[in-house]
């Protein structure tokens, strides 16, 4: 019997015609090879930390497993094996005293999953995971290996350019080849200094250019039918480090955000008039804090509650709108939600299909306890994030197609274009990617 696959919040799953654990770049090529000649499509699957069905394949799946581990460092770089989960990575390299500049909060993803769908954490200079890559090793659609890297001056083939390619497939949704390995660029490990504080929404609303500026990682969430946020800075410190005790550690990762949490949710799960008046016991029960750990500590967090999320990204400037308007909205529909609304904010990036593409961006992500999804909830935010010119993140939740995307994306033809020159007879094509990229 074929192996089924489903991703983590349980809403995708496919039972692929073959499941291979490929080793290497030539295994992966080996594979591409012999599912184009039987006509399979191929995809490389990563943790399932996607929302969408970027990853699905009813062809070849491959899974990453195998391909995992350092393979190689430099002055200020190191390269790793696509499969490599990020938890790993920050642990190896910890050890080596390095670390990424930039990250999000979850870790189980691998390296190639993150950057294809344009995982990003929070940052005032230095922008996401795709942004401090260096280099890319790929498996294309005719099984050719290659590799490509930031400031490339040769020439893949006939009217594909290395520094085109580079730029196209740091985001490039797994539609141009299998990333096989991926280098970054990497710096002296280092200290951040995570000061926790409640704000009003109002007050945030007011000084939302201050307080993006005066902190280089910022991010804030707004628990809906209250006043409230928790907002979180992160700032570079000199140390020296005072980690949360353990006990703080698990009080605050494990059982607030946890396992209290999931309690609540299922609470107002059962009892949706309730959600109210919970979130204002969360927001009572919010409370000040600060300490200073090593980076990848205070950028990571544990997400067990399992939910579904839309997350958009929007012109830096027009965040005070988007977040005024998804308020109102919520209000005026009265929907009851329970999850907080997470905002973070990122510089331009030159990735072609990146979301924060050449203008400074603020992301605004609900999410839906999973046992009770609300539709309406996500198509209405969606409504007021596409009119302000949002783009929606390319692993969560969205009714977006390749009509639309062209409209927000300066790159998006020449993305296309780049594809059709790579794969044309569509090896790496799927329902999603025939959505979003037509």
């Amino acid at each position: 019997m074929s192996e089924v696959f489903r991703n983590w919040a349980g809403n995708q799953s496919v039972t692929p015609a073959e499941v291979r654990t490929p080793s290497s770049a030539e295994e992966v090529a080996r594979a591409v090879r012999e599912a184009a000649a039987s006509g399979r499509r191929v995809r490389m699957v990563g943790t399932g930390h996607s929302f969408t069905g970027v990853a699905l394949t009813d062809g070849l799946l491959l899974r990453p497993h195998a391909l995992t581990g350092i393979r190689e460092t430099g002055d200020g770089w190191v390269t790793a094996a696509a499969g490599t989960p990020l938890s790993v990575l920050n642990e190896e390299l910890h050890r080596m005293g390095l670390a990424l500049a930039n990250m999000g909060d979850i870790t189980a993803q691998t390296l190639a999953g993150a950057i294809q769908t344009g995982t990003h954490g929070t940052g005032r200079d230095v922008g996401g995971l795709a942004d401090q890559v260096t280099g890319l090793e790929l498996v294309l659609a005719d099984g050719e290996v290659v590799t490509v890297s930031r400031g490339g001056t040769g020439k893949i083939r006939d009217g594909v350019s290395e520094q085109d390619l580079f730029d196209a497939a740091r985001v490039g949704l797994g539609a141009l080849g299998v990333v096989t390995a991926v280098t970054f660029r990497v710096e002296p490990s280092f200290l951040l200094r995570s000061t926790r504080q409640p704000m009003p929404l109002t007050e945030i609303l007011d000084s939302l250019d201050a307080i993006t500026s005066d902190n280089e990682h910022l991010d804030f969430f707004w628990l809906p039918h209250t006043d409230t946020c928790l907002t979180k800075r992160n700032n570079r410190s000199q140390g020296p480090a005072d980690p949360p005790s353990a006990f703080r550690h698990w009080l605050d990762n494990t059982f607030l955000e946890n396992t209290l949490f999931g309690a609540l949710c299922g609470v107002g799960g059962r009892f949706p008039g309730a959600i109210p008046r919970l979130n204002a016991i969360s927001a009572a029960a919010l409370s000040a804090s600060t300490h200073t750990d090593t980076s990848y500590k205070i950028f990571t967090s544990v997400r067990d509650v399992r939910f579904l999320e839309m997350e958009y990204a929007v012109p830096r400037e027009l965040l005070g709108q988007a977040l005024r308007e998804t308020r109102d909205l919520v209000e005026r529909r009265d929907w009851k939600i329970t999850f907080p609304i997470e905002v973070r904010v990122t510089p331009a990036s030159d990735a072609w299909l990146s979301t924060a593409y050449g203008r400074e961006t603020a992301y605004v992500a609900c999410h839906i306890y999973r046992p009770t999804p609300n539709p309406a909830y996500f198509e209405g935010v969606e409504e007021i994030m596409t009119r302000l010119g949002g783009r929606p993140h390319w692993g969560k939740l969205h009714t977006r197609d390749a009509g639309y995307l062209a409209t927000v994306y300066p790159r998006f033809g020449d993305f296309r274009t780049l594809r059709d020159r790579l794969d044309p007879d569509r090896v790496f094509a799927n329902d999603y990617l025939d959505t979003v990229l037509g």
